[in-house]
This record gives C-alpha cells, sequence and structure tokens, in this order.
C-alpha cells in the first residue's frame, strides 16, 4: 500500500505521526476539504502528466485548474495526464492518493505558484484517505521540487 511508503519516506524526518487517516474517502479536492474541515483551495493536489516521455508531478491548489497555454509554454508540449494505470504503475500511488512523497525515481515535481498564498496546505499521503499539513518550505523541501512554476488559472493571484 502506497501510504506505506509515504509514512517510511516521513520517517527520515520524524514527520510520519504527522500523517492522518480517515475513516471518511479524502479522494477528491471536496472530500478532502470535508474530511480536514478546510477549504478546498488549501487542498494541494497533486497531477501527473507526460513530458517527452517522462512522468512528472504538478502540484497545485485545490482551487487551481491547469492552464493549457500556460503550461505549454513552461514544458514545450501539450497538457497529457497519466491515465488511472499509468498514474499508479509510474508514481506507484493510486488516483486520489497520488503525492509527491515517496515516489518513484526520476519523476521531476513542480509545484504551482497558486499555493504560495497559504500559510499550510494539505496534500494526500499515498491513499485516498490520507493527508498531511504542511507549511509550504516543507511542501517545498519534503517535495524535492525542481522549481515553482505558473501553469494555473482559476485562483486569486492577489493574494500572493
Amino acid at each position: 500500500m502506497a501510504i506505506r511508503e509515504v509514512r517510511e519516506y516521513f520517517k527520515r524526518f520524524g514527520m510520519e505521526d504527522e500523517i492522518m487517516e480517515f475513516e471518511v474517502s479524502s479522494a477528491t479536492v471536496e472530500l478532502a476539504a470535508e474530511a480536514l474541515n478546510c477549504e478546498p483551495r488549501r487542498i494541494a493536489k497533486t497531477l501527473s502528466f507526460m513530458v517527452n516521455g517522462l512522468c512528472i508531478l504538478v502540484v497545485t491548489a485545490g482551487d487551481a485548474k491547469i492552464d493549457n497555454t500556460k503550461y505549454k509554454a513552461e514544458f514545450a508540449t501539450k497538457a497529457k495526464m497519466l491515465s488511472p494505470e499509468e498514474t499508479f504503475e509510474i508514481v506507484g500511488h493510486a488516483i486520489g492518493g497520488v503525492c509527491p512523497f515517496g515516489i518513484g525515481d526520476g519523476i521531476a515535481v513542480y509545484l504551482d505558484i497558486s499555493l504560495k498564498r497559504f500559510t499550510t496546505v494539505f496534500p494526500a499521503c499515498g491513499s485516498g484517505n490520507s493527508a498531511i499539513e504542511l507549511t509550504i518550505s516543507q511542501l517545498e523541501r519534503f517535495s524535492n521540487c525542481r522549481e515553482w512554476i505558473d501553469v494555473c488559472k482559476g485562483w486569486n493571484s492577489e493574494a500572493l
């Protein structure tokens, strides 16, 4: 189960006990926000894409949507999400629990600037009923992100 790998990953930082597991599903932004009793925009959703034959993960705010024009400008290709089967096979987490922790080697992680308006956010932890609360600097550190990017729309950038 992927949550075990994520728990092992966070054990290196003494953070494994910070992972929350719920009796209810947190597999969508709305369900996660309900389980956590927080605003949906504070859910850090992780999207998996294929770029030039390689998997990348883009972590965005819960209210942000991929902007195809910005995405193409950033990665020089159209946004092509992995199928649920490809995501599980390559990333190691099933849809609903995809996160940038405890993932396969060679997967580049990018953080979208839509997250920067929050003090803390809640990414999943490898299962459809888990999350962890992280500061933005912790998310940056623990995700081993390659860089911050601007590939989303639908959120309020005035808060930055």
